[in-house]
């Protein structure tokens, strides 16, 4: 049974924890503005001298997230503790694939995760060795039916996939992400590697969560909650993010269990 804690707030079980993985996009802001309940909560959090981790699935590296959260007025204190699934990629590809040529799908605002190997970006995806795939075109930023023509003689290439969302509210304007597109790839055939939240290897880069009994906070079932089932750690919904139509219809109990997720808890936003 998951337990509301819009009266008691985060207060009322913060102690259980050494360890809080909050969600940024849907939690802290809405990609427009910052929400200052939760920026609360984080200094309160602080001052239990407790550890927090802002665990992102956002596309870019760690340092790029941190500017976007400064021009949103987040003080640096707060920033410090940004992890993006784009920085796990990265890692990753600085380990493996630096010397190969890939394709990029996404947009050009994603180029600062891929600035350190540049000269190995093709413009042609036949003649690369693997997708890089960190969102949509803007050109092609709502018809999936086109990246389904663009793979259909590239399912033999890996695909490295920088956030596993397939959507996300900006303020009030609902979109696609990369996990969109490589779910595409993925029914086609293809083979995807994933970075970022449901996987456990964002979150083991991110901080030693060794015997530290965690806290996972989100607003997407598919990510926030999966991957804190997976890792076995507790889970708190916020129910006015992603999900809050289908929450508001049929209620957590059976919303969760459509999406094969586990939340102890929900707060209709993240309140100390």
């Amino acid at each position: 049974m998951t337990k509301n804690l819009d009266k008691e707030g985060l207060s009322s079980i913060v102690d259980d924890y050494q360890l809080f993985y909050v969600d940024l996009w849907g939690v802290v802001h809405d990609g427009v503005s910052v929400h200052q309940e939760a920026i609360k909560v984080l200094n309160e959090i602080t001052k239990k001298r407790k550890d927090y981790i802002l665990l992102t699935n956002a596309p870019r590296p760690n340092h790029a997230v941190k500017t976007f959260l400064e021009k949103l007025g987040i003080k640096k204190e707060i920033r410090d503790h940004v992890f993006t699934s784009g920085e796990a990629a990265l890692n990753y590809l600085k380990k493996n694939l630096i010397d190969r040529p890939f394709f990029h799908i996404g947009p050009p605002r994603d180029f600062d995760l891929f600035k350190d190997f540049e000269k190995k970006k093709l413009e042609s995806i036949e003649k690369s060795d693997y997708i890089l795939c960190t969102g949509l075109f803007d050109d092609h930023d709502k018809d999936l039916k086109y990246y389904k023509d663009l793979f259909e003689k590239n399912l033999e290439k890996k695909m490295i996939c920088t956030n596993p969302d397939l959507i996300v509210d900006r303020g009030s304007e609902r979109e696609l992400c990369a996990g969109s597109v490589a779910m595409v790839f993925e029914k086609m055939g293809g083979e995807v590697i994933y970075f970022g939240k449901p996987y456990p290897e964002v979150y083991n880069q991110s901080i030693d969560n060794n015997n530290k009994k965690t806290l996972s906070i989100g607003d997407n079932l598919n990510t926030d909650i999966k991957g804190a089932n997976l890792l076995n750690f507790d889970s708190l919904i916020i129910s006015n993010g992603i999900h809050k139509k289908e929450i508001k219809k049929n209620g957590i109990e059976k919303t969760s269990k459509s999406y094969e997720a586990i939340c102890n808890y929900i707060q209709s936003e993240l309140k100390w």
